[in-house]
């Protein structure tokens, strides 16, 4: 017991990097935290968003424990696109060893100071992404969802190329763009969405349009585990301006449905009339 316990007063006394050294690969563990997590976490452990939580100094083991809940499903999404998701198509890309690497290195990095955050990557940041001056004329409506969380209705629209492919039975090609129209549902007198009799929002107030679309080379800059084929994202304001965004958690929440070409509503699209 008294060796025991001298053990554990000699390791307090040990610097953290020291520790997680004989834990961890701390180089492989630093390259692939630049590499990926860096695009949300930051590469110093202090994250891009306030929605996104720091790592730098957590403990360890409780980095390698989440990363392995994420990767076995102990910690399951509530929905395709919730966080869990995104965490959990990027734990799946971890080796073994690679989780305890980076957990490692998180964990020997100092804390954050108060309200600091991280830059985006650049090569996550951009978009290719333009608006579609023309999609009224020239996109298809193929698909409307329900998002009862935050009281709106979505719109889904793709272009020919998109449209062709899918109705053919054929992976999105490169020239694929599918636009959704974001719409405030109008609410009834006690704050609930109005539904027509198709059983969708009845659409109030435009807010915003989402966008993803592939052109050759797109993907190139993008790290392994983030990248979609040559798929980017892009968010736009009613006036078709591009709005921030970390294109990391489109690419990352994306990154299981490579066997549908990343799209959520490819089924639907297939149907299109």
């Amino acid at each position: 017991m008294r060796k025991a316990i001298g053990l554990a007063v000699a390791l307090a006394l040990v610097p953290a990097t020291q520790v997680s050294a004989q834990q961890g690969d701390m180089s492989a563990g630093k390259a692939k935290v630049e590499e990926v997590c860096a695009a949300c976490h930051g590469a110093n452990g202090v994250s891009v968003s306030d929605t996104i939580p720091n790592l730098a100094a957590q403990r360890q083991a409780y980095i390698e424990s989440q990363l392995r809940a994420f990767r076995d499903g102990a910690r399951k999404a509530p929905a395709p696109t919730s966080p869990i998701a995104t965490m959990a198509a990027i734990a799946n890309q971890l080796s073994p060893a690679e989780i305890v690497s980076v957990a490692a290195y998180f964990a020997s990095l100092p804390g954050p100071a108060t309200g600091a955050k991280s830059a985006q990557l650049p090569n996550i940041a951009r978009t290719n992404l333009k608006f579609p001056d023309d999609y009224k004329s020239t996109f298809t409506k193929y698909h409307t969802i329900n998002f009862p969380a935050t009281k709106q209705v979505r719109y889904y629209l793709a272009n020919k190329v998109a449209l062709d492919a899918a109705r053919a039975g054929k992976p999105l090609p490169n020239g694929s763009y599918l636009l959704v129209e974001v719409f405030a549902a109008k609410l009834d007198a006690s704050g609930n969405p109005l539904k027509g009799a198709d059983g969708f929002f009845e659409a109030d107030k435009p807010l915003l349009f989402t966008a993803m679309a592939r052109e050759a080379g797109w993907g190139k800059d993008i790290p392994a585990a983030l990248r979609n084929e040559d798929w980017n994202y892009a968010l736009f304001s009613l006036d078709k301006q591009l709005r921030p965004m970390n294109h990391a958690e489109c690419l990352g929440c994306h990154v299981p449905l490579n066997n549908v070409s990343y799209t959520f509503t490819l089924k639907q699209l297939s149907g299109a009339k």
